[in-house]
């Protein structure tokens, strides 16, 4: 990645932004501390600033996103892609996954945004490493994809692979595109359902170097509409792991009325998009099956990855 455009680096210390842990853990860091703009990342869709933020002598690296730095969407009207993140993390907490490194709505040098834990070393190529972003914006240092994608010759994934489909390579050639058949971007997967994730390509996959798989970028989710698009399709229509089906139950139970997760996910998402959110963990707990790839919406993003 290239490196980020350097820009005075504004600094901006909030008052009471809502977190979901102590302020001494990293999310509580992230809303409560003194957050610093080192750089922008001008390969993103949307503005993405590379920032530090400290508090109590220490410091990580995250990236944070103005909602005023946001394009609209048309398919996406209400809500802001910074709640939507938001909301991402806080179901794949609940999930007890992990998936989404630490995300919190605050307020920053430019409004009010997103700001979640960069993971990997910073866009200059440095060495320090703690999490995340979108299209090329947080963490693209850290191991993109991390093996868990190939391309293959032959109509036949091999075994760990699960295929994708057939795609373009150049002068007339295609190839199989594979995921692994992998346990972490198993329960990814199932996440992208449950939150109706609409763009789930391999850049947005992003493993740590002690090995933990983050997915990144969760702006254009939770719509009411069937609109999950991904590379993970390689379980489609199989039943699901038996050790994602407690963590479901868990996640339908709190998202009860007046329970805390639906009181914060009130604040983030719309009423309808909360029901249908209710209304997909239903149906994944009563079909036990990944879902099937929608006939009215393309099933894989593009680019893909």
């Amino acid at each position: 990645m290239p490196a980020p455009e350097r820009i005075p680096p504004p600094v901006v210390t909030p008052g009471t932004p809502a977190a979901r842990e102590a302020p001494d853990g990293t999310a509580g860091l992230l809303a409560h501390g003194e957050l610093t703009v080192r750089g922008r990342l001008r390969d993103a869709s949307n503005a993405v600033l590379y920032c530090t933020v400290s508090r109590a002598g220490r410091e990580v690296p995250c990236v944070y996103k103005p909602v005023r730095g946001e394009r609209p969407l048309w398919d996406f009207p209400d809500g802001t892609l910074a709640q939507r993140e938001v909301a991402a993390y806080e179901v794949s907490e609940a999930l007890g996954w992990h998936l989404v490194p630490p995300t919190v709505l605050r307020d920053g040098p430019y409004g009010e945004g997103m700001c979640q834990l960069w993971i990997g070393p910073p866009p200059d190529g440095g060495e320090e490493r703690p999490g995340g972003g979108e299209d090329g914006d947080g963490g693209a240092g850290a191991d993109a994809a991390g093996g868990l994608l190939a391309l293959v010759e032959g109509d036949e994934p091999g075994e760990g692979w699960k295929a994708i489909g057939l795609v373009g390579v150049g002068e007339g050639r295609t190839a199989l595109l594979v995921h692994a058949d992998d346990a972490r971007l198993r329960r990814l997967a199932v996440l992208d359902a449950v939150i109706n994730n609409a763009d789930r390509k391999g850049g947005h996959l992003l493993t740590a170097p002690d090995g933990r798989l983050y997915g990144i970028d969760h702006g254009v989710t939770f719509h009411t509409d069937d609109k999950l698009r991904t590379l993970l399709w390689g379980w489609a229509g199989e039943p699901l792991p038996g050790e994602t089906l407690g963590p479901l139950r868990g996640l339908a139970a709190a998202l009860a009325d007046g329970a805390p997760l639906t009181a914060r996910l009130a604040g983030l998402i719309t009423p309808a998009e909360l029901d249908a959110l209710r209304g997909r963990v239903d149906g994944l707990l009563a079909t036990g099956r990944h879902p099937l790839p929608g006939g009215d919406w393309p099933a894989i993003p593009w680019p893909p990855v």
